[in-house]
């Protein structure tokens, strides 16, 4: 008797629990063509909304206009609103979730992501860091092409002001720590004229820790692990 009983519940938890974490998932992102979700834990714990292990496999993702090519990622000791859940309100964190995995970005995804504002603004604002006496906007600058070799990054671009300018970015990448990414031997060509700075560092913030960045022609890999706020 008992045995049906788990195993009735068992299914309870696989049409509603898992469900709702796809749901949520997929709410987070405009595009996915491949959406995997395993959840691993007892009935007593995911019942009161503690869910020990969970993994997501993803492919061809679009969050926020970045184009993510391919995800893999593993979260633990997540807890959760399943009580709300279960009256058939949308799942919610209810707190810090440690998240470690790999994300696998192509160029062509890279490309496609310079459209997005996040992406765009983020690219521009370093710019200004290095021409900070220039009439440079965040509405000014158009990028346009990355590519990516097997030691460096080049990204072109335009300056629109009374004429368009051509814009070219071409540095190493390198990884200090978890926290930190150093452009080395970057050089910047704006209009006539050749920027070279030997090195500069990016604080990516205390919510990520990057293991390990790699980079080969057309692809870039990262893994590590970044911390999901409620």
């Amino acid at each position: 008797m008992s045995s049906d009983k788990h195993s009735k519940q068992s299914r309870i938890i696989t049409k509603v629990f898992s469900p709702a974490v796809r749901l949520w998932l997929r709410s987070q992102v405009q595009q996915v063509s491949h959406l995997d979700v395993q959840i691993s834990g007892s009935d007593r714990q995911i019942l009161t909304g503690y869910i020990p292990h969970v993994s997501i496999s993803a492919q061809n993702a679009i969050y926020q206009g970045l184009y993510l090519t391919q995800l893999e990622l593993k979260g633990k000791s997540i807890r959760t609103n399943l009580g709300g859940v279960l009256r058939g309100q949308p799942l919610r964190l209810l707190e810090p979730v440690p998240i470690f995995g790999e994300v696998r970005l192509d160029e062509a995804d890279l490309n496609a992501s310079l459209k997005s504002p996040l992406l765009a603004e983020a690219l521009t604002h370093l710019l200004k860091s290095f021409l900070p006496d220039s009439s440079i906007t965040q509405q000014s600058v158009t990028w346009e092409q990355v590519i990516l070799s097997s030691d460096r990054v080049t990204i072109h671009g335009t300056i629109t002001s009374d004429r368009k300018t051509p814009l070219m970015l071409d540095t190493r990448l390198e990884l200090i720590d978890g926290q930190k990414l150093e452009l080395k031997e970057l050089q910047i060509h704006f209009d006539t004229e050749l920027f070279n700075i030997d090195h500069f560092q990016i604080d990516l913030g205390s919510e990520v820790a990057i293991e390990k960045l790699t980079l080969t022609s057309g692809q870039l890999l990262c893994c590590g692990r970044i911390n999901v706020l409620p």
